[in-house]
């Protein structure tokens, strides 16, 4: 199994088959719009624009399962992403990531990597907040929280996990999948 065996929906509803992307390096991502990461949103479109011609692609699905940090319909949220921050990479419809509701490509992705921890400062912040809410965070898969990004590689497969705290490496990893 890979990728591209999942389908997902569109911010309009409508599904579309991951095998679409097939050859290209993908990172998913699910997001917020009112985090304290959602900055990040800056960084990944300067990504997408440096790479996107190179067959990268990055597929953002915003959750509402941490914090309730993504209200709004999935309209409102792509209007403020693409208002504030420019975006311009796929924006899929709003998501669950985790639980019995979780989309099957979510659960394909957290029940094939493990959670390695945070980095930084925010780090420390976060694993106190992550703990309250799952006092066994540490050792299962689970998405601890926004932001948190799956690189897979022009086959289809799994390549890193990178937790909300980590956006310095990325793009290293990206070019050595490129």
């Amino acid at each position: 199994m890979n990728v591209y065996d999942f389908t997902v929906l569109t911010r309009k509803g409508e599904e579309v088959s991951l095998k679409d992307y097939e050859g290209k390096v993908l990172l998913i991502v699910n997001t917020a719009t009112g985090c304290g990461f959602t900055p990040q949103y800056k960084e990944l479109q300067e990504i997408y624009d440096r790479y996107k011609d190179q067959g990268f692609e990055i597929l953002d699905f915003p959750c509402n399962q941490f914090g309730n940090q993504a209200p709004g319909d999935n309209e409102e949220i792509h209007a403020f992403c693409t208002g504030r921050f420019g975006i311009t990479f796929p924006q899929f419809g709003k998501i669950d990531v985790n639980g019995e509701n979780a989309i099957p490509l979510y659960k394909w992705l957290t029940e094939n990597t493990k959670f390695e921890g945070f980095s930084g400062p925010a780090g420390l912040m976060l694993s106190g907040v992550v703990k309250a809410m799952d006092k066994d965070y540490k050792n299962n898969g689970n998405i601890k929280w926004n932001f948190t990004k799956f690189l897979i590689d022009r086959k289809g497969e799994i390549v890193g996990r990178f937790e909300p705290t980590d956006i310095k490496s990325l793009e290293s990893h990206i070019k050595e999948c490129l």
